[in-house]
């Protein structure tokens, strides 16, 4: 359980300081506009990357195979998650100017090294 609520500081601190600095960088540049992208992508990821940590920590206090299945199935979810708000975010919605798909890869590479780490750090400690 503690780990649990590590894993969840670290995100919301990841969060917060992609937020604060998404908006000192648009307010330097000039793009205000982006703010509502860099909100709403920020919140999506941490929301899709929120649900594997629980899903993966809910596999960590179980027997070996279904450790392995909900490790498989954490990253499977984030993975399908944000290839359906890819999908979303560029067909549906359109934002295919080049400030919203940096703004999302780089969002999309933060979070994904963020469980990744997360993942790897519970590992060290706990196999599979």
């Amino acid at each position: 359980m503690r780990s649990f609520l590590i894993h969840i500081s670290s995100l919301l601190l990841l969060t917060l300081v992609l937020l604060v600095t998404g908006f000192f960088m648009l307010e330097r540049t000039n793009h205000q506009e982006l703010w509502s992208q860099l909100l709403t992508l920020t919140s999506c990821f941490s929301v899709i990357t929120l649900i594997s940590l629980i899903i993966f920590n809910r596999g960590i206090s179980r027997d070996s195979r279904s450790q392995t299945f909900h490790s498989f199935v954490s990253i499977s979810l984030k993975f399908l998650l944000e290839l359906f708000l890819a999908l979303i975010w560029f067909i549906v919605i359109k934002k295919t100017e080049t400030e919203s798909v940096l703004m999302f890869f780089v969002l999309y590479l933060s979070f994904s090294f963020i469980l990744i780490f997360l993942i790897l750090k519970t590992l060290k400690t706990k196999s599979l």
